[in-house]
């Protein structure tokens, strides 16, 4: 086993929910991530859509257990002294896959070694091991550093809940039942002065329909202002639900913006260009209003990229008129509106 060390850390990081193009959704999720050697470890187990067990919306108690777990202060949860590393953002269960290593105490370092992919109590490793992957050892004392500051920052615990502002409440009623339905508080107000400083502090994110004036956003800001609330502000690009959801879900990232996998998204009239900084799958939707203030959905571009800028064909009339575009990939959603 190597004697290098590799350094360890956490960072927070977001599996992109989202309204899909058929109807279905896929549930937004908050999580800190591993960073071993300065880069997320997801990123190196290719295009995995999945979260570590340190994620936000699980109770404190779970929460806690996990962090110990971690810290080898609890019996290891599957054989061989094996942990899960990260597993289905969409259940509990090892049934639909999670990737597992062996977590153990050598000397005065902590090991992470023989990570495989198991959907049942036993790993085979020489067909499901992530071979080339690992083994990492640190050192006790920045691990046990880095893991026991999350029982105690708050900031581990993302605010994952948005305040709706605007005139059109059939809109704003079907985006707040949208974002429930994927992991994300939503209220409606047309009046933030009236809300109590300690209920601002809950909110990560204000949304502003394009109807709403200056003179109303700025009474709003003043409010988290006074409240000691630096919430992200959104200005809703269109009423059209999916794309003012992702939106919102790229305004409550706080993953840092050199970590993340999809960094760059722009759009013309015949052509969208998409950065990445590691392969992944990446999905394009193209979203457009018509005269008669219809919305128009066309699937643009489904498949892996290497990292890098991509420039991705667009029919002209799928994005004739007012249209956006909406870049989704592994832990990460950008819109871009279509420029002519």
């Amino acid at each position: 086993m190597s004697a290098e060390y590799a350094t360890f850390g956490l960072a927070p990081a977001m599996r992109a929910g989202g309204v899909l193009a058929d109807g279905g959704y896929q549930v937004h999720r908050d999580f800190m991530d591993f960073i071993v050697d300065g880069r997320p470890l997801l990123f190196e187990l290719s295009d995995l859509d999945a979260v570590s067990p340190l994620a936000s919306d699980i109770p404190p108690a779970i929460f806690t257990h996990q962090v110990r777990s971690l810290l080898l202060e609890a019996e290891a949860p599957l054989p061989g002294g094996r942990y899960v590393i990260y597993g289905c953002p969409e259940c509990e269960g090892i049934d639909c896959g999670a990737v597992t290593a062996v977590i153990e105490r050598d000397g005065d370092d902590i090991v992470w070694r023989d990570f495989a992919w198991q959907t049942d109590e036993s790993a085979d490793l020489e067909l499901n091991g992530y071979h080339g992957t690992g083994p990492f050892r640190f050192r006790a004392a920045e691990y046990r550093a880095e893991l026991e500051r999350l029982l105690d920052d708050e900031e581990a615990r993302p605010r994952r809940r948005v305040l709706l502002i605007g005139a059109r409440v059939a809109v704003l009623a079907k985006l707040a039942a949208a974002l429930r339905t994927i992991g994300i508080g939503a209220e409606i107000t047309d009046d933030a002065a009236q809300i109590p400083a300690e209920e601002l502090r809950t909110y990560g994110a204000v949304a502003f329909g394009r109807a709403v004036g200056e003179a109303e956003r700025a009474a709003v800001c003043a409010a988290f202002e006074r409240a000691g609330v630096d919430a992200a502000h959104v200005d809703g690009l269109a009423p059209v639900v999916p794309l003012l959801v992702a939106q919102i879900e790229h305004a409550l990232d706080r993953s840092p913006v050199e970590r993340r996998r999809l960094t760059g998204l722009t759009a013309e009239a015949g052509e969208a260009e998409v950065t990445v900084t590691s392969a992944c799958r990446v999905r394009l939707v193209a979203y457009r209003m018509d005269r008669l203030h219809r919305t128009h959905t066309h699937d643009v571009f489904d498949g892996r990229l290497e990292a890098g800028s991509h420039r991705i064909p667009l029919d002209g009339r799928a994005v004739k008129g007012q249209s956006f575009v909406v870049a989704r990939a592994t832990g990460g959603v950008l819109v871009a509106p279509v420029v002519r």
